[in-house]
């Protein structure tokens, strides 16, 4: 959690360590629960957008990495969309995603309440919320090292989980658990691969996308690498590791299950192996489930803490923000992010179901826009040949996708607009700042920190 500005000697993680980060901080309820949505509405083609979620995360995080390593800073993609367009891009980008994360943690709290509530029925909601805040702001306190330890660990037991159910399936298709080798769930030709056509298929891919959140994150303790330029192949490692798991176990669940089984209240993983007497199954993905939003809970935390004091210290935000204790961690940043936590805990338990699924869902593009901005900044900032053009271009076309097919699902539809009220909302405030900034010349402008050069 520290704010003062790094020396190289205090840069201590290495590119593996920071893939470990990575992972831990994107395997969520994104893809435990959010894979089941994206089953309903496209069917075994689900496993084609997780494919291209990949891809574009792919290359979101490798411009944000390739920038990161030319010239690191502690605001990461915030910093650079100010070196890129200006003030108003730094300002509105991290307002932006301060607020959506926000929202997000919301509902990360709630899910992990009732995720316990499978244990522990009689206990009110509204305590196990609590009890995962204060945890999430103790692991905080822990410092940076803390933090990228927790991660580390929780990684290992989500892929872990995610492992166990592969080998489990694999013996489950052979044959090993019951006897018997069950048939294939779907044919191999186009109605049931795309049982709801092109039009289910575009509206799952937003799901396969919120299954690789969290790269902003990987993106901010890129800063705290050793050797900046590992940060690509930490990216690289990070995504292919995840990648894998992801297409293999989703392929096994709909293998075992018809598409249409699967339900928006349980992971495929539990739904899969429900027809075989394994007791352990549900207890060791509940398990698994509250590892995962617990660490992407406490990654969010970060991440916001962090934009925050970076906010404060480019004078986006109150210079109050950006003091710390002799310890060096901003008190006063974290106690806005518990407010804000307090306030979304309690929007999250009196705010109808549907209406605080919209801030949500909205939250969620936010952060795609977010990725945007990433593409946009590295094409402003370094200079590509033809095939990282292309790259850039490709990434923007499939956010585009992923954003636009919210229109055609009734579910998320609402979500999409409540997103663009934000960023409008912002907008404005942003519009009011330059007033305040006008007649004030950038101590940096966009070259100052990066000059175009050839990236292979």
């Amino acid at each position: 959690m520290a704010n003062k500005q790094e020396s190289a000697s205090d840069k201590h993680l290495s590119w593996w360590q920071l893939s470990l980060v990575g992972i831990g901080s994107i395997i969520g309820t994104g893809f435990f629960l959010g894979s089941s949505i994206a089953f309903k509405q496209a069917g075994p083609s689900a496993i084609f957008a997780f494919l291209l979620a990949a891809l574009s995360t792919y290359i979101v995080f490798d411009s944000l990495a390739k920038m990161t390593a030319k010239h690191p800073e502690q605001g990461s993609f915030r910093s650079y969309a100010k070196k890129a367009f200006g003030r108003w891009a730094g300002f509105s980008n991290g307002w932006v995603y301060w607020s959506s994360e926000l929202l997000i943690m919301g509902s990360q709290l709630t899910a992990l309440g009732l995720f316990s509530k499978f244990w522990f029925p009689n206990i009110e909601l509204w305590i196990f919320a609590s009890i995962y805040g204060v945890l999430g702001i103790i692991v905080l306190l822990t410092g940076i090292s803390g933090f990228e330890k927790f991660e580390n660990v929780s990684a290992v037991v989500k892929v872990a989980a995610i492992l166990m159910f592969i080998i489990i399936a694999t013996l489950a298709i052979f044959g090993v658990l019951d006897g018997k080798a069950p048939d294939r769930s779907f044919a191999l030709h186009y109605g049931d691969i795309f049982p709801n056509g092109w039009l289910g298929f575009w509206t799952a891919m937003i799901y396969a996308f919120y299954a690789f959140g969290g790269i902003e994150v990987m993106g901010i303790m890129a800063n705290d690498l050793k050797d900046p330029k590992q940060a690509p192949k930490a990216g690289s490692a990070m995504l292919f590791t995840l990648a894998t798991i992801y297409v293999l176990s989703l392929a096994l669940a709909v293998y075992l299950v018809p598409w249409n089984k699967f339900t928006t209240e349980d992971s495929p993983f539990i739904t899969a192996l429900a027809g075989y007497q394994l007791n352990f199954v549900p207890h060791l993905f509940n398990g698994a489930l509250v590892i995962a939003g617990f660490s992407t809970m406490v990654a969010s935390l970060y991440a916001i803490t962090t934009i925050l004091v970076t906010l404060s210290k480019d004078g986006d935000a109150p210079g109050f923000f950006s003091r710390t204790s002799k310890h060096n961690i901003p008190f006063r940043a974290l106690g806005l992010t518990v407010t804000g936590l307090v306030i979304s805990i309690v929007v999250s338990l009196l705010v109808p179901d549907k209406i605080f699924e919209y801030f949500t869902t909205a939250a969620g593009l936010m952060l795609l826009y977010t990725w945007l901005f990433i593409l946009f900044s590295f094409g402003k900032l370094i200079k590509s040949h033809a095939f990282g053009h292309l790259k850039q271009w490709v990434g923007v076309l499939l956010i585009i996708a992923a954003v636009s097919g919210t229109l055609f699902d009734k579910s998320s539809r609402p979500g999409f607009f409540v997103s663009l009220a934000f960023l409008v909302l912002i907008a404005l405030v942003t519009y009011m700042m330059r007033n305040k900034w006008k007649g004030k010349e950038e101590k940096h402008g966009p070259t100052s920190l990066f000059k175009k050069h050839e990236d292979v």
